[in-house]
């Protein structure tokens, strides 16, 4: 029963990639056609909601995104998680084809390193066993282990919050993206149980009646709340290629630890399996930055030379402009950041 449902989160993951990673496209897309005919994103225009295409944008990530949520249900994070890199080889290799964005080498090696790194982890993903109610959910997530755990988190949350924040929030980009990272793995715990919750009840059992269950919807609402906010912050105030791939890793990382702790994901494995996923993970996040960094690259490239326009043929008198604002390079960026977000 594990095993099969694995293999259900599984392609329900890389359904969620693949739909995600092609949504981007479909959103560039879109924007650069609602460009052309009025004022761009960029600069507060808001002309692509009248695009088809930027619609179809949408909708296909938030049936990604949907996916994404069933796939908790069924696999543990440590599987579903990581997969979530795949989504931006599909926005990069989709890129190359239809958007003219020239792949380059150290993509390339990022993108094989993300796919090696996946396999890896799917061969040696643990079995989970489902909880049969949100009372057993409640129990695993009241622990001591776990209590510690989502404790500890919450004090450096509220730390980062009142004395970091303040001082270090503007210099130091891992303040905001800690606390994002923090509250993102409680998100995660929490939608993996209300995802259970909502599949136990459409079979039958009904889980409505429990208060558990809806002390979980809160947790979630107000986690989620919390780590768009200051997600925003520090996409606000730190450039977006510097903090995808870091928020990428922490996020990852603190989810893949908060579950294995409150559903036990490593229960029964053998050492040399959870080295094995270990080694894939640290493959995937490696992968991720190769990604970053090419991305980093292209625009770096791209903002070093100028616009020519010709204003005298006779005269050959050329004048550049410069491209390479810290505020373009956000926006350039942007589509490419929400990939690292869902996999959660």
């Amino acid at each position: 029963m594990g095993a099969s449902n694995n293999v259900v989160g599984l392609s329900l993951a890389m359904v969620s990639s693949a739909f995600i990673g092609a949504s981007f496209i479909l959103k560039k897309k879109g924007l650069r056609r609602a460009g052309k005919s009025g004022a761009r994103a960029g600069v507060g225009g808001y002309t692509y909601l009248l695009e088809p295409l930027w619609w179809a944008g949408m909708i296909t990530m938030l049936l990604g995104e949907a996916a994404n949520f069933v796939a908790y249900v069924f696999a543990p994070a440590v599987l579903v998680t990581p997969l979530g890199a795949l989504s931006i080889i599909v926005s990069s290799v989709l890129a190359h084809f239809m958007l003219k964005e020239r792949l380059q080498r150290l993509a390339i090696l990022g993108c094989l390193s993300c796919i090696v790194g996946s396999i890896v982890i799917v061969i040696h993903a643990p079995q989970e066993r489902t909880p049969t109610s949100v009372q057993e959910i409640w129990d695993l997530a009241t622990q001591p282990a776990f209590l510690a755990y989502a404790g500890s988190a919450l004090v450096l949350v509220i730390a980062l919050v009142l004395h970091f924040e303040p001082r270090y929030g503007q210099t130091n980009i891992l303040i905001y993206l800690g606390i994002c990272s923090l509250m993102g793995s409680l998100t995660v715990v929490s939608i993996k149980a209300i995802g259970i919750a909502v599949k136990l009840t459409l079979e039958g059992i009904n889980q409505v009646a429990y208060p558990q269950t809806w002390l979980f919807v809160t947790v979630a609402i107000v986690c989620v709340v919390s780590q768009l906010n200051y997600l925003n912050k520090a996409l606000d105030t730190f450039n977006t290629a510097i903090v995808s791939p870091i928020y990428y890793v922490m996020f990852t990382t603190l989810t893949i630890v908060a579950s294995a702790i409150m559903f036990k994901d490593w229960s029964g494995q053998t050492i040399s399996s959870i080295v094995s996923e270990f080694c894939g993970l640290l493959t995937i996040l490696s992968g991720t930055v190769l990604l970053h960094t090419a991305r980093e690259q292209e625009i770096a490239t791209a903002s070093a030379s100028g616009v020519s326009w010709q204003v005298d043929r006779a005269s050959a008198i050329s004048w550049y402009i410069s491209i390479g604002t810290d505020d373009l390079l956000k926006n350039v960026e942007e589509d490419y950041f929400v990939a690292l977000q869902s996999s959660g």
